[in-house]
């Protein structure tokens, strides 16, 4: 099934268009790994919506990428519960073993840094996504395995499967 036929179907389980935007900009994204302008396009013109109202979910949730993003994106929080419990120091870290700062991607094309306001999961803090898994209770060394596991599997992805891999363990 192409994206196009894709998103018809997940659309077709919604009695109002708008709101398929997001499942359909998550077939988009997936599809596409980003979302640029033209894909954003295309998305209101499949659900035959305003294109400012893609263009608004797109930009408003941080799970939406309209700028490329590394193979792993790794989304630390930094709001208060895991800023009490060492996310500052957990980013400072990661911009020097990645050699990079935040909201940038290693020249490999591998990682992503990003920090995020809230990932809703205060009791594992500090926490830091990656693609569609949590990683709670970080520490530097936790960190630094986790970095190693991901890269090790790194040769597992395609560029069309932009899934994270299993950090088992982590």
């Amino acid at each position: 099934m192409n994206m196009r036929e894709k998103i018809e179907a997940a659309a077709a389980r919604y009695p109002d268009q708008r709101s398929a935007i997001m499942p359909a900009l998550l077939i988009a994204q997936k599809e596409h790994g980003h979302l640029p302008g033209p894909v954003l396009e295309e998305v209101a013109d499949i659900l035959g919506v305003e294109r400012i109202w893609v263009y608004e979910l797109a930009t408003f949730y941080t799970l939406f990428h309209t700028e490329p993003v590394g193979m792993f994106h790794l989304e630390l929080c930094d709001n208060v519960s895991c800023m009490l419990r060492g996310s500052e120091h957990l980013l400072r870290h990661l911009e020097v073993v990645l050699g990079i700062r935040k909201g940038d991607t290693t020249p490999d094309g591998l990682f992503t840094l990003s920090t995020v306001e809230c990932l809703g999961a205060c009791e594992m803090a500090p926490v830091m996504q990656v693609g569609d898994d949590y990683h709670g209770d970080l520490d530097i060394a936790r960190v630094d395995a986790l970095l190693e596991c991901l890269r090790a599997t790194a040769g597992l992805a395609t560029g069309a499967d932009r899934a994270t891999p299993a950090a088992p363990g982590v």
